[in-house]
């Protein structure tokens, strides 16, 4: 008989996937200080990737791989399909408006909101969920896989030969020249990343093959959901995996690997790399049985958005509240970092040690959920 993923077990493995995802993103957004961060712990500049740069876009996976099983197990069960297009809707909208909402706080002074960031990483995944929600409902995995195909090589075509307006020239070396960047100048000015402001990391054109990160995750959640057995449905996502890593470093030679951009080669290398992880986490957990690593990763990931909204808002009121000192004032959070780290480690070392501590102090607060069963779903 033939030996079948049971779907709670993927679920866990899925869900310990997302949490070492979101427990990641925790640990690269809230060092104690910016000026003392491991390189890994930090993005590529410009070109090339670090492990940070594989956070965002396995995230992205995973909410292509979590459309396919919410939708199709709505479909079995019979729900018509203006009740599935309306909840769609509903959570890609909230998503989005989270997204907005946690930009724009604490929502003073007033004036702050006239230049509020309008691209994000909630904003982000919104979007590329309801892309993805609907153009895959009801389309064969072929179809899938050609609109992927389309989307990452129309926009190879369209930095590589369309020339960026007001220079002549198409480019993806000079961030402040590209043609996404002078799209987000155009449509978005003033309302870009404060940290750039001549281009936004979630822009516009930029979310185009972002999408197509999703639909990556949409034909993995279709390959593990195959009536295979097991082992033959790790082995093919583990090989195109490694198929997925090959392909897009040498693409990189012609199409740099890129975050800030969402080069395509990006998108096929991370979705390569995303492969590879979630064939581990099901090989550890369904096949071994070794589920004890996995127990914080999985309590992350069952309340992802409370966990990445709730640290979002945490680390911005830390950062607002001032508190009088000697020197004149200071943030709590700056406070906290100095007296509980930075007093006895080396800096870098003390940078890392905030950020793992809030890591666990947000793990302690998503345990407190789960056992009182407060799961947070859209």
């Amino acid at each position: 008989m033939a030996e079948h993923l049971p779907r709670s077990e993927r679920l866990v493995a899925l869900d310990a996937f997302r949490g070492l995802t979101i427990a990641g993103m925790l640990l690269v957004n809230n060092p104690g200080t910016w000026s003392a961060v491991y390189p890994p712990l930090r993005h590529a500049e410009w070109h090339g990737w670090t492990p940070t740069d594989l956070i965002f876009p396995f995230f992205l996976f995973i909410v292509g791989i979590t459309t396919h099983l919410s939708l199709a197990s709505r479909e079995r069960r019979g729900d018509p399909l203006s009740a599935l297009t309306r909840q769609t809707l509903k959570r890609g909208v909230l998503i989005v408006l989270l997204g907005l909402g946690l930009a724009a706080f604490p929502f003073v002074p007033l004036e702050r909101l006239a230049q509020l960031r309008i691209p994000g990483v909630l904003q982000r995944i919104g979007i590329c969920y309801l892309a993805a929600a609907f153009l895959t409902r009801g389309r064969s995995t072929r179809w899938v896989a050609w609109l992927s195909a389309v989307l990452l090589l129309g926009y190879w075509a369209l930095l590589g030969l369309i020339p960026t307006p007001g220079t002549g020239i198409a480019t993806w070396d000079v961030p402040d020249a590209t043609l996404p960047a002078w799209l987000d100048r155009t449509l978005l000015g003033g309302h870009l990343w404060s940290a750039t402001r001549t281009w936004d990391p979630e822009g516009i054109l930029s979310t185009i093959p972002a999408v197509g990160t999703c639909l990556l995750g949409v034909l993995a959640g279709r390959w593990l959901a195959r009536p295979m057995p097991l082992a033959e449905r790790l082995n093919g996502l583990f090989a195109a995996g490694a198929l997925g890593v090959a392909v897009g470093g040498a693409w990189g030679w012609l199409f740099p690997i890129n975050k800030n951009l969402w080069t395509s080669s990006y998108v096929v290398f991370t979705g390569g790399m995303a492969c590879i992880t979630l064939s581990v986490c099901l090989w550890a957990i369904d096949v071994r049985g070794w589920r004890g690593w996995a127990r914080p990763f999985v309590t992350y990931g069952l309340n992802p958005m409370i966990a990445y909204v709730g640290s979002g808002l945490m680390a911005r009121v830390l950062g607002i509240i001032h508190v009088p000192t000697a020197d004149g004032g200071a943030s709590l959070q700056s406070l906290a970092y100095e007296a509980a780290f930075a007093s006895w480690l080396t800096p870098i070392n003390a940078s890392l040690a905030y950020a793992l501590a809030f890591v666990g102090v947000w793990y302690a607060i998503l345990l407190v959920l789960e056992r009182r069963n407060v799961i947070f779903r859209l």
